[in-house]
């Protein structure tokens, strides 16, 4: 197996390569557009095929080009908005790349359609953990699902299951389960009403400087 992160410094962005050397196939988790040359450079060194470009959320009202430039490589685009060219997931769905696969999980949220991507012993969850923290969305777009995801669809997996970000200035990639559990600023110790009226208090447009707070990823 391969896998690799790639992180942009000046976003915080963070993208995922995963691949079978042995079947020369590979999955890009929220890949960017603008990274194109590099990932196109990546597949070819391990003379891979892309069967799959995953996006955990997307913010397409503000990057129209984005979709278009995903599509230059060539894979099906998987993302919660369903696409009229793309193809249409839902909850549990294996998406296979040669003898591995992932396993689609509905985490409604930090937008409306938020996916979640198994991976073996690996969640890779995007903006789901952010809250206040993405560079894009200051609110949850949708706050009750959030916590629903969070809380019963998260926080459920064994304490060891590895979470990555798709966003996180200090490039703090990935976290546990368990210290998300423990630690979370919005979820930890508090109820589903404590939760909300946190969120009810943040405020409702992009700050020009995202903080990101200990334990908190975007």
């Amino acid at each position: 197996m391969y896998f690799r992160i790639l992180h942009d410094a000046a976003s915080g962005e963070l993208s995922y390569l995963l691949a079978d050397l042995d079947a020369g196939e590979a999955v890009l988790v929220d890949p960017r557009g603008r990274d194109l040359p590099v990932l196109q450079a990546l597949l070819a060194e391990h003379s891979l095929q892309l069967r799959w470009v995953l996006r955990t959320h997307q913010h397409d009202a503000l990057q129209p080009q984005e979709p278009l430039a995903l599509q230059r490589l060539g894979a099906p685009l998987v993302q919660g908005a369903a696409r009229l060219d793309g193809p249409v997931v839902a909850d549990g769905d294996i998406l296979s790349f040669g003898n591995e696969f992932v396993r689609v999980l509905a985490t409604p949220g930090h937008t409306a359609g938020c996916l979640s991507f198994a991976w073996r012993d690996r969640l890779f969850c995007g903006g789901l953990l952010a809250v206040d923290a993405c560079p894009h969305q200051p609110q949850p777009a949708a706050p009750e699902a959030l916590w629903d995801s969070v809380t019963q669809r998260v926080f459920t997996l064994p304490d060891e299951t590895l979470l990555f970000a798709g966003c996180d200035h200090r490039a703090r990639a990935v976290s546990t389960v368990l210290e998300q559990r423990s630690w979370h600023p919005f979820f930890a110790g508090l109820t589903r009403d404590g939760y909300l009226a946190r969120v009810a208090a943040l405020p409702n447009q992009v700050s020009k400087t995202s903080i990101y707070p200990e334990g908190v990823q975007a």
